[in-house]
């Protein structure tokens, strides 16, 4: 068993001092140099001397680790997960080992996804936008993949909302929610022959049984191309590191980016499923999110504040400071009754789900600038927009 320098140093040191209190008050100076003697030990220089060096590697191999198919990070040799302790009584040197670890990037093969920006996205000191899509097949800068195909891009997809935005001098960062994994063939699993050279079948024999077993896998393979012919080969997941899910992914881009960026006003636009990771990015950044957030505009969010969990706070916070147009057969932006004590839901002035982005589209951005103005002259963006939704009603 390794034990520190530290302790066979002091060990005599105390015993010491215990002596020389024995021996009187004469003994007082000699004391006091010891304890003089004992302010000026440096441990952390007396722990270095007994560590290995702070060598580490740059890559999870060279760590000898991997990313499993759900996305855990697990030793290659052994499948454990990450051992903090890798040497005992060294906490220091293992502290660094895990620091080193926590700043090695994605590998070459690594399964990695993207998100777009403007070239101003971190660097626009006032606005900056950011758009998140819902589930399903969509990926990013897109709506709704049914509206591209049956009708036109701009319902379809965000391009209004990106082009709008930089015209009124946006950055804009276009989230990638739906990316979380990658399709691999599955290894092949290499099943050793029941036949060997030291069986004591004869040759003849062996390889008419290797026949058969050959034309028995020709004909369930077969078999199984005229069943399922869209599955050519057998597929498994790599989930991508920290972007497994849509909630995942939101939390990335905002501790890597959005807030990094130095816009003073963040605005968010998200959609149906986008609402829920939206709420999920405040429930675990919520300090930071009403720093820097100004508005949120949702649309036809699938969000749900108790089943999420999110707090008082949270939901006194969306309730002043977002508003969800929400598929209706009223005209745009009329008010809508809701059961959640969240925030404000008016009508997209459509009943189609996956046309609300598209149909609130000047009604946001309106939205957004009535917000700005409202927070620099102090005033809360509820107020303006309930009196234009009051207005609006009366004609």
């Amino acid at each position: 068993m390794s034990i520190s320098l530290s302790s066979l140093i002091l060990l005599p040191i105390w015993i010491s001092m215990a002596q020389i209190q024995q021996g009187g008050p004469d003994e007082n100076e000699k004391t006091t140099a010891l304890k003089d003697l004992l302010s000026r030990i440096d441990l952390d220089e007396l722990m270095k001397k007994d560590e290995p060096p702070l060598d580490f590697p740059d890559t999870l191999e060279g760590f000898e680790y991997a990313f499993n198919e759900k996305g855990q990070l697990r030793h290659i040799k052994t499948g454990e997960p990450f051992v903090f302790n890798y040497r005992e009584d060294l906490h220091r040197w293992n502290q660094k080992r895990y620091e080193a670890l926590g700043e090695v990037d994605a590998t070459e093969s690594e399964p990695k996804s993207f998100i777009f920006m403007s070239e101003d996205a971190l660097t626009n000191p006032q606005k900056l936008m950011v758009l998140i899509h819902g589930s399903g097949v969509v990926r990013a800068g897109q709506w709704a993949r049914r509206l591209i195909i049956n009708e036109d891009l701009d319902s379809g997809t965000q391009i209004p909302f990106i082009k709008r935005a930089v015209d009124e001098g946006y950055g804009v960062i276009v989230l990638n929610p739906n990316e979380n994994y990658i399709e691999v063939e599955k290894p092949k699993m290499h099943v050793q022959s029941s036949s060997s050279d030291s069986s004591d079948e004869p040759a003849e024999k062996r390889e008419r049984k290797d026949k058969v077993s050959k034309e028995t896998k020709k004909r369930r393979d077969f078999y199984e191309k005229y069943r399922n012919p869209q599955r050519e080969k057998e597929m498994i997941q790599l989930y991508i590191r920290e972007n497994g899910s849509p909630e995942e992914h939101a939390v990335y881009v905002w501790d890597h980016f959005i807030a990094q960026s130095a816009a003073e006003n963040v605005f968010f636009v998200a959609h149906s499923y986008g609402g829920l990771a939206f709420v999920e990015l405040m429930i675990q950044r919520e300090a930071d999110v009403k720093s820097k957030v100004t508005a949120v505009a949702l649309t036809d969010s699938v969000h749900n504040v108790w089943h999420q969990e999110a707090g008082k706070t949270i939901r006194e916070w969306m309730r002043e400071n977002c508003c969800n147009w929400v598929s209706s057969s009223e005209p745009l932006d009329t008010s809508v009754e809701s059961m959640l004590p969240d925030c404000p839901r008016v009508s997209a002035g459509t009943d189609r789900h996956e046309l609300t982005s598209w149909k609130s589209f000047p009604s946001i951005f309106k939205f957004f600038t009535e917000a700005s103005e409202a927070k620099t002259s102090s005033l809360k963006p509820t107020l303006t927009r309930r009196s234009h939704r009051i207005k609006h009603e009366e004609l």
